[in-house]
């Protein structure tokens, strides 16, 4: 297991908060609007409701950047976490029907309970990131663990299953608007009321996260090893599928479907900071957030007015990352 020492994961953790930061700032500052920096520090000094662009930074801007930042970080840990506990190095949320089974329950929502509230579509994504999860697993026979390419063979055949039936249920309920929102991903119209919902759920799981990193780098030896050296691996393997589907299951509701973050920087962070996951997971946390915040930051950069969604742009970086993993492992087998 290569290991870092404690100071570069704290100034690798430490550079990426300043990092984010910076980065966040500027984000704010960018759209159809420009936003001086003199209104920012004016905003936050004395605020003035008839301002209209302190307005838009308050009700648009801000929550716009903190749902990036908090779902990045979600679907990166739900990646590392996924990824230690199975031994799989292409576990990822959206590569294994997490994402698309919370899609198909939010595609059902709008159709049957058209205006529930969000607290009842968090829940719902719940439910279906969980169902997803359990057809995966049972199309790749997974008990004590299936290969990393049968594995992810299954997730790639339940998501195109279950993607099909979101559209399709799109179609005949005229709800297809809403499903593609939620299958391209985008955080355009986050808002505090959605972020206050959100932030328990997510505090709780990361908290989670961290407090069985340390059962999760033992498990990532190996079963017997894990067992070997005191660990329950059933119960540390159940705690943690209860942690990613929280993560992703809140975020796909947040902001749809934002696939490859949670397969790209758990390896970003173990090559950076080791195979720790005490380390590993905070750091996956930190690099999640600075890229969902960049994606977005491009989102909106790249073809103004309009503006990308932003799973388009996580996919065309993921794609050929995925496809580097997939060669990788075969060259392995």
């Amino acid at each position: 297991m290569k290991e870092r020492s404690g100071k570069t994961t704290g100034l690798v953790i430490l550079g990426g908060i300043v990092l984010l930061l910076l980065l966040s700032v500027f984000s704010v500052t960018q759209g159809a609007v420009q936003i001086p920096l003199s209104v920012l520090r004016e905003m936050l000094t004395h605020f003035d409701g008839e301002n209209s662009m302190h307005l838009i930074v308050r009700d648009l801007r801000l929550p716009r950047v903190l749902a990036s930042a908090a779902v990045g970080m979600a679907f990166a840990v739900a990646g590392a976490v996924m990824q230690g506990t199975t031994g799989n190095p292409m576990a990822d949320s959206g590569l294994l029907g997490i994402n698309a089974g919370a899609g198909f329950a939010l595609s059902l929502c709008f159709a049957f309970v058209p205006g529930m509230g969000y607290l009842q579509t968090i829940l719902c994504s719940f439910l279906g990131a969980a169902a997803g999860t359990a057809m995966v697993n049972a199309v790749a026979g997974l008990r004590r663990g299936a290969a990393p390419m049968r594995l992810v063979l299954a997730g790639a055949a339940v998501s195109a299953l279950l993607t099909a039936l979101s559209q399709g249920i799109a179609l005949y309920f005229d709800v297809e608007q809403d499903i593609l929102f939620w299958t391209a991903g985008a955080v355009a119209g986050s808002n505090w009321a959605q972020l206050s919902l959100m932030a328990p759920w997510l505090l709780g799981a990361l908290l989670g996260a961290i407090l069985l990193s340390r059962s999760i780098s033992l498990l990532s030896l190996g079963e017997e090893t894990a067992r070997g050296l005191g660990v329950n691996t059933d119960l540390i393997r159940l705690l943690s599928s209860l942690v990613v589907l929280v993560l992703a299951g809140a975020s796909v509701a947040a902001v749809g479907a934002v696939g490859f973050v949670g397969l790209m920087i758990p390896h970003a962070a173990r090559a950076l900071v080791g195979a720790d996951y005490r380390a590993v997971i905070p750091a996956s946390a930190v690099l999640g957030a600075l890229l969902m915040v960049a994606a977005d930051l491009g989102a909106r950069m790249l073809n103004p007015p309009f503006e990308t969604p932003v799973g388009v742009l996580t996919a065309l970086v993921g794609v050929p990352f995925f496809l580097y993993l997939t060669r990788r492992q075969r060259r392995a087998v």
